[in-house]
């Protein structure tokens, strides 16, 4: 294991050995702006987020809430392309020495093209990608560039996948296995419930890679239930929407640091 996934495999290490789930957030590239999609990345790291997901910002976001297609069209408008994308992974990065990945639809890559994609990624210091929509029986392309730059390639299991196909996909992913907490779409939620619980004890069984759980946490509370069965707390729409509902930038970077101070506690905390 080489260069940017062993950053993610080493810090998702780190935090079990502090006996937590360690705190994963998700923010679109090019929201507000690229320079404000930036700052807000380094801010929910100053907070407490071990690892960050970069949206990369697509027209057809089948799999994510209205929260989220909200920013992804703010930035769409905003005229973001995938060069920006790359320039959020590396500025965040350089200035944090945390792991940052990469989510995106599978379109835009086949689009810009693989090995370009996994290329650049590397180069600006990316650890991995996670692909939703991507089926691990047409991954191959993929996973062979990915590996050959050090690139974590996750994928999304979800509580309708039978134990057979969970095995297929952990053994074809790296870095960590995302957890989809229930059916539909990303955001947030009165509770996460125990179809996540058990989706993680069946992931478990065919896989020693971490199991994060991600889609519908938003506060401690709940940070602190996922992390007591899981290996990482994924949060993404909370953030999204502190952003959005702020009066200006500065205000939404306060609201998402201190959210994910507020989240970190959370998930140190478990119930």
């Amino acid at each position: 294991m080489s260069g940017n996934v062993q950053l993610l495999t080493d810090t998702l290490a780190a935090a079990k050995s502090e006996g937590r789930a360690a705190l994963i957030a998700y923010l679109p590239a090019g929201f507000p702006t690229v320079d404000g999609g930036i700052a807000a990345v380094k801010a929910v790291i100053e907070g407490g987020a071990d690892v960050v997901e970069v949206g990369l910002p697509h027209s057809d976001p089948v799999l994510d809430g209205p929260v989220i297609q909200t920013a992804d069209d703010i930035a769409l408008r905003g005229g973001v392309r995938i060069a920006d994308v790359m320039r959020t992974v590396r500025e965040a990065h350089e200035a944090t020495g945390k792991p940052i990945l990469v989510m995106t639809y599978w379109n835009p890559i086949d689009r810009y093209g693989v090995e370009r994609f996994t290329a650049e990624l590397a180069e600006a210091g990316g650890a991995g990608c996670i692909l939703p929509d991507l089926p691990v029986q047409e991954s191959a392309l993929w996973r062979e560039h990915a590996d050959k730059h050090g690139l974590a390639t996750v994928f999304v299991v979800a509580p309708s996948s039978k134990d057979e196909r969970l095995a297929e996909i952990t053994a074809a992913g790296s870095g960590f296995v995302y957890a989809a907490s229930l059916m539909g779409v990303t955001g947030t939620r009165e509770s996460v419930g125990a179809q996540a619980e058990d989706l993680v004890r069946r992931t478990r069984a065919t896989t020693d890679t971490p199991v994060c759980v991600g889609l519908g946490v938003s506060n401690a509370a709940q940070a602190a239930e996922v992390a007591g069965f899981a290996d990482g707390v994924i949060v993404g729409s909370a953030f999204v929407k502190r952003m959005l509902d702020a009066p200006d930038e500065r205000a939404g970077l306060e609201g998402v640091r201190a959210l994910a101070a507020d989240l970190a506690k959370g998930v140190r905390r478990q119930a």
